[in-house]
């Protein structure tokens, strides 16, 4: 049966804290009614372990207290929402292995996935067999156009990115700027995005160089300079920037994770501007993050961006779900109708819009880290 298979699944990747928190969340729901429906079963590729797991991992947590909540109110119609979270590493053979699972299974959709070198991994698995994949943490502008008509993302791409940053940049007058950026996958995506938004923009692009080389963006002069890697690799860059003498302002993208890199910075992080494509995670300004804060507090965890952004999408797409049960049979067609249906739908004071798009939300703000290591708007 496909219940024991995935259960087995799960157990020879080891990871019972996920298996337990699915268990609490089944004996709840059946608590509420509706035990004699099927669950609805997802199926979740995230980095659990490695060095993106310090993003991804609370992005998966966040998607999981969405969906108890959900679940102790009775589910979706009656039927639960069963999350089914695999790790890999951050390494897309094993996402790809990972989602060949997941179909061969049978889950009704893909969720939450993280990483775009992940996601195009996977992605010829996903569209030979037409399943959906729904908001996953990846950024690169090419998951939003036609090649990849099966991904519905609730987070803009970099290019929107890039676009908020060289509008601020060009706020303060700095309009000389230089890239250093990681030599991860992701952060080349990131870096295509930058250099072809920034200068289409009309921002005086002076060099984009590895991170190691700080001493040479320096003798560029800029005036601002924009750092593209994971918080540990942007965090020595911009502590290197520091202690050189320079002196403007700073910007990192959202895949830098602006809660980790305050937390490496501390005081060296004092005017680090960070993109954010959530709201506040700790401002109690949303029914969303209010929600949010009260389940995180609940299952003694410190409400963030990464958090956030797994909550609001499980929150998305369980609007879909709440139209496509209307329409039975419920399966991967009618899902993706209702999700391309979901039209300047308020998910808890969060403007949710497809309607003829892939992506969700285009939101981008920014936040400042401020001379106490504290994130601020």
């Amino acid at each position: 049966m496909f219940k024991g298979q995935v259960v087995e699944f799960i157990r020879r990747k080891s990871f019972m804290i996920f298996a337990c928190l699915a268990a609490a969340c089944l004996g709840a729901a059946a608590q509420t009614g509706g035990v004699d429906k099927p669950p609805i079963v997802l199926g979740q590729s995230v980095a659990l372990t490695g060095p993106n797991a310090p993003m991804a991992a609370p992005f998966a947590r966040g998607a999981r207290l969405y969906f108890a909540r959900l679940n102790l109110a009775g589910g979706v119609d009656g039927q639960r929402v069963e999350l089914v979270t695999v790790d890999d590493a951050g390494e897309p053979s094993r996402t790809l292995a990972n989602t060949q699972r997941f179909l061969d299974e049978g889950v009704l959709a893909l969720f939450g996935y993280y990483g775009s070198p992940q996601v195009i991994g996977a992605y010829p698995t996903i569209k030979a067999s037409d399943a959906i994949l729904f908001g996953p943490m990846a950024s690169a502008d090419e998951l939003r156009g036609p090649v990849y008509a099966n991904v519905y993302s609730m987070r803009p791409g970099f290019s929107e990115e890039a676009a908020a940053v060289t509008r601020h940049v060009d706020m303060l007058g700095a309009r000389r700027l230089v890239i250093l950026h990681g030599p991860d996958s992701e952060s080349l995506f990131a870096l295509d995005s930058a250099q072809r938004t920034t200068t289409a923009m009309g921002a005086n692009l002076l060099a984009s160089l590895p991170l190691e080389q700080v001493g040479s963006a320096l003798e560029k002069k800029p005036q601002a300079v924009l750092v593209l890697g994971d918080a540990t690799s942007a965090g020595k860059g911009i502590r290197a920037l520091r202690a050189q003498g320079f002196r403007g302002p700073i910007y990192g993208f959202s895949n830098t994770g602006e809660g980790l890199l305050a937390e490496q910075l501390g005081a060296a992080g004092s005017g680090v501007v960070v993109v954010r494509v959530t709201p506040k995670p700790d401002h109690a300004r949303t029914a969303l993050v209010r929600e949010l804060m009260a389940d995180a507090a609940a299952a003694r965890l410190k409400p963030d961006v990464y958090l956030l952004e797994g909550y609001l999408a499980a929150r998305a797409l369980t609007e879909a779900l709440r139209v496509a049960v209307r329409k039975p049979p419920l399966n991967a067609a009618g899902l993706r109708e209702a999700i391309e249906g979901l039209s300047n739908l308020d998910v808890g004071g969060v403007r949710v819009h497809f309607d003829g798009e892939r992506v969700g939300s285009r939101r981008v703000d920014l936040s400042l880290i401020d001379g106490q290591g504290r994130v601020r708007e």
